[in-house]
């Protein structure tokens, strides 16, 4: 089976999940244009039309586009018992064929021919995909399976439809995977070395991870 866009997908602002309005409820549409929205706290999201609310903590260049694999879903399906349709992670593409959770922090995929789009990290889940899952106990089932598809940066804006060709255009060569990254993140500290080691965050991200891993640390050596 060769590795495709299967669904496209955006949300406006819909109320009812949390106190405040969200993007993360997300439905199918015919085709969606990408772009680099600019930097996390006043760049939205990289999808036109999609609605991204908490701009602290999403959205922006690094968390321009957010990827899952339908194959995830279909899994986390039949986990819960329902039917997962496509968006209802809250991602932007749904892909076939195609491992997103394979994929190297850095890696840039070249889709439907034109659109250039760079893997930056794990998604980290939060207390609104919870709420939108409406699953007890959510956040440490999700962390604990920990493939958490791959939040891109647009390298080159255009118009994605399902049906798209995904290819891996150009891999780095440190080995991080994104659920390495995602491991690292949530906790892990050799594995933070690692990652940091490697340099295969952006700078944001790296330097966060940093921060983390120092307050890591300190807490370690406090109760020694």
């Amino acid at each position: 089976m060769s590795a495709r866009v299967h669904s496209v997908n955006t949300s406006p602002p819909r109320a009812g999940i949390i106190k405040r309005p969200t993007g993360i409820d997300k439905r199918s549409t015919d085709e969606i244009h990408v772009f680099d929205p600019g930097p996390k706290g006043t760049g939205g999201s990289g999808v036109e039309g999609d609605a991204v609310m908490n701009r602290k903590h999403h959205g922006g260049t690094d968390q321009a586009v957010y990827a899952f694999a339908s194959e995830e879903l279909d899994s986390w399906g039949i986990d819960l018992g329902r039917d997962l349709a496509p968006g209802a992670f809250g991602e932007n593409l749904t892909t076939s064929g195609f491992d997103v959770d394979a994929a190297l922090v850095g890696e840039q995929w070249r889709v439907g021919g034109s659109v250039m789009l760079q893997v930056t990290g794990p998604r980290v889940p939060c207390a609104t995909f919870a709420a939108h899952m409406g699953v007890r106990g959510w956040v440490k089932a999700f962390t604990a399976r920990g493939r958490t598809g791959a939040y891109l940066a647009v390298l080159q804006p255009g118009t994605v439809r399902p049906g798209a060709l995904v290819e891996v255009a150009w891999r780095p060569g440190h080995g991080i995977t994104v659920p390495t990254a995602f491991r690292a993140w949530m906790g892990d500290r050799d594995l933070a070395r690692q990652v940091l080691g490697a340099r295969a965050l952006t700078p944001a991200g790296h330097a966060e991870l940093a921060a983390r891993l120092a307050k890591w640390d300190g807490s370690r050596s406090r109760s020694a």
